[in-house]
């Protein structure tokens, strides 16, 4: 075959059922990746598991404009779906949970949208990415999602206004990449190197290598002495045991071992590898080898700007555009509470809270409310403060006028 066409056929679009991705499952270590085999792997299960809690846990709001505040709109039936109960079977963490893990593995998140009278939307369903095919009609040029339900069920063809769909990166602005696929070789080395330990301890003879005897032995000895070499030496249990030969026999040990193959050092940098591919700080997976008290809150903020913020701007903007009709969006919007996320120790806490009281910015009231403390029952508590002492940069050098009041 053609090299050309030979490469430009492991890069073929898998359309049936679903739109995944352009390249084989296959990695370069043979071992094969897909979005169900990778959850295999526990630093790609804590990085898909870590970003989906994430986001699901964080509160959802659908907010209405007033002036240049808002309030929550919480009279609007898209305010229950998302915040509570998007359908009778799931509460809002569950369905949130479960599109942004479809999102981090096959790069596209879908639900179905029940609407209601054509007013309102009264439920939304998640559906498996694997099982949709995205198209435009010839002939009115709108999308249409061609969906197989896995229970063998007849397909479907839904129209865009019935589809949520939030897609991650991609080049054409309307599908995503499997991230999974994207990184299968980094996942499948990282599968194979912990196929080869569990192996190595499974089967391994510690120390191995090859067993030499000076005579030539008769099946039934040669066979004897396999079976008690085996089973006396091979095994997790009989690791480092004292190996002791009759007859002259040698062993000589010729296989590399974990140390120096730098096995454990190769499983750190594919761990390293994988959370930096999902932008996840090291330390919130259990990798502690290069943080510190120091730097640990400042990775947390980090996480919070440079890893959640991107995700949640395109969930809002995906449920803005998709969720809320033309002549809503003007009034209405939904939007992440990730104030939670932000907080810092309590003595940066306690700065920050301090420089916004004295400017005026927060009452009392606002503080504790932010710190989930009951409110003060005092009208003093939702009044708010400036220091008595500032004064405008043109009075500066000025004697402030005298108030006959206090006379």
């Amino acid at each position: 075959m053609n090299p050309i066409k030979a490469f430009l056929k492991s890069f073929v679009i898998n359309l049936q059922p679903g739109e995944r991705s352009i390249f084989s499952s296959e990695s370069l270590t043979g071992v094969y990746v897909n979005e169900e085999t990778a959850l295999n792997n526990v630093t790609v299960y804590a990085c898909i598991r870590l970003l989906s809690e994430t986001l699901a846990s964080l509160p959802l709001i659908v907010y209405k404009r007033n002036g240049k505040g808002k309030i929550r709109a919480t009279e609007h039936p898209l305010y229950t779906l998302l915040h509570n109960q998007p359908n009778p079977e799931m509460n809002s963490l569950t369905l949130r949970e479960t599109l942004m893990s479809h999102l981090l593995t096959w790069g596209n998140a879908y639900a179905q949208i029940d609407w209601e009278d054509y007013t309102h939307i009264k439920a939304l369903w998640p559906l498996f990415p694997n099982r949709i095919r995205k198209t435009r009609d010839p002939q009115t040029k709108q999308i249409v999602y061609h969906y197989s339900p896995s229970d063998g069920g007849r397909p479907v063809d839904l129209p865009a206004w019935r589809v949520l769909h939030i897609p991650g990166l991609g080049f054409d602005g309307l599908l995503g990449y499997a991230p999974i696929t994207m990184a299968r070789n980094t996942i499948g080395l990282a599968q194979a190197t912990e196929e080869f330990g569990s192996k190595f301890f499974k089967n391994g003879i510690n120390p191995s290598g090859i067993l030499e005897h000076p005579s030539k032995m008769s099946d039934t000895a040669y066979k004897n002495l396999k079976e008690s070499f085996t089973n006396q030496y091979a095994g997790l249990g009989n690791s480092n045991k004292p190996i002791i030969l009759e007859e002259g026999a040698k062993f000589n040990k010729i296989s590399v071992s974990p140390e120096d193959a730098q096995f454990l050092e190769t499983r750190k940098f594919q761990r390293s590898e994988i959370a930096s591919f999902f932008h996840v700080p090291p330390h919130m997976i259990g990798d502690l080898e290069r943080s510190t008290n120091n730097n640990i809150e400042q990775q947390s903020l980090e996480f919070v700007i440079y890893t959640m913020r991107p995700w949640l701007v395109r969930w809002e903007q995906a449920i803005n555009t998709q969720l809320l009709t033309e002549d809503e969006r003007s009034d209405y919007f939904a939007e992440f509470l990730v104030e939670g996320l932000l907080r810092g120790s309590p003595v940066t806490r306690a700065g920050f809270y301090k420089e916004l009281f004295y400017l005026g910015a927060l009452s009392p009231n606002d503080i504790r409310e932010k710190e989930n403390l009951d409110p003060i029952n005092d009208p003093g508590g939702d009044k708010y403060y400036v220091q008595a002492n500032m004064v405008p940069m043109d009075m500066v050098g000025k004697t402030p006028a005298v108030n006959p009041a206090n006379k």
